[in-house]
């Protein structure tokens, strides 16, 4: 099992507001965010779900700040987006990227030291508060014995573990993961979403995108369904597995079951794909 590190612990609300947010690339024929409007949580775990194309991505980068709204607005923790410095925002979010390069040579403790690079500024040593932290987010994703391994010479899922473990060194009060749990067997999966599940207990701040409707509906307190751009449901899982709702998304039909447990995710929603008969 793995641990879960303790910074969240009384942090500051952290949560996000989005008001009638749009955004349309250039030469796009149609919006890839059009007219969001939602709340995203403190002191719980919110998924964001749809199909590929369906605008999570781009979602997520207007929460970072990454794209600017060309309508509506962002607004984190009483601040709006736009308005943060991004070194501050720095220490506030954590980020853990579905992929990323590796642009010169790491070992896993140097990349989950980088988490601590926000609290520091250039050229300061880390001290033993630091030193601490990385200690713990090592021991949180199962990465101790892999501590002076290259990140080059890691498996798709250690390094994800191992981006996981950066962001937790960074003692935020918000996480935000991209397909978290694409590299990973489902023993780590399970394990990350338990760590998952622990911070936004410590009062953190949770946003993950997934395509994984069982998990998702499992872990997180509230379930964000995307379609080309818009909100089609929102809510706790019991009110978006709707399966009128999920086949028109998803274009294909599906049953809705409880899961069996044990357990404390016994009777929560699932979505079973089914096959189409003869």
């Amino acid at each position: 099992m793995l641990l879960v590190a303790g910074a969240a612990a009384g942090a500051t609300v952290a949560e996000w507001v989005v008001e009638r947010v749009r955004f349309r690339y250039p030469g796009a024929t149609r919006a890839a965010v059009d007219g969001v409007t939602l709340r995203i949580a403190p002191g719980e775990a919110t998924a964001l779900l749809g199909p590929n194309g369906s605008g999570k991505s781009t979602l997520l980068r207007l929460l970072l700040g990454r794209l600017r709204p060309q309508e509506g607005r962002v607004v984190f923790a009483d601040r709006p987006l736009e308005r943060w410095p991004r070194r501050v925002l720095a220490r506030w979010v954590g980020v853990v990227p579905q992929e990323e390069e590796t642009p010169f040579p790491l070992t896993v403790r140097d990349l989950v030291a980088m988490g601590r690079y926000p609290h520091l500024g250039p050229w300061r040593r880390l001290g033993p508060r630091d030193e601490a932290a990385v200690a713990t987010a090592l021991r949180s994703c199962d990465l101790e014995s892999l501590a002076e391994r290259p990140i080059d010479a890691l498996s798709g899922g250690e390094r994800q573990r191992a981006r996981l473990a950066r962001a937790l060194a960074q003692e935020p009060r918000a996480l935000v993961l991209d397909e978290p749990t694409a590299s990973l067997d489902f023993g780590h999966a399970m394990e990350l979403f338990e760590v998952l599940h622990g911070w936004a207990r410590c009062g953190a701040t949770v946003l993950f995108v997934t395509h994984d409707l069982n998990l998702a509906a499992r872990y997180a307190q509230t379930l964000v369904l995307l379609d080309r751009g818009r909100v089609v449901a929102a809510g706790a899982a019991a009110s978006v597995f709707d399966p009128g709702i999920l086949e028109a998304v998803y274009g294909w039909p599906v049953r809705i079951v409880r899961h069996p447990g044990p357990g404390p995710d016994t009777g929560v929603p699932q979505v079973l794909p089914l096959r189409p008969g003869p």
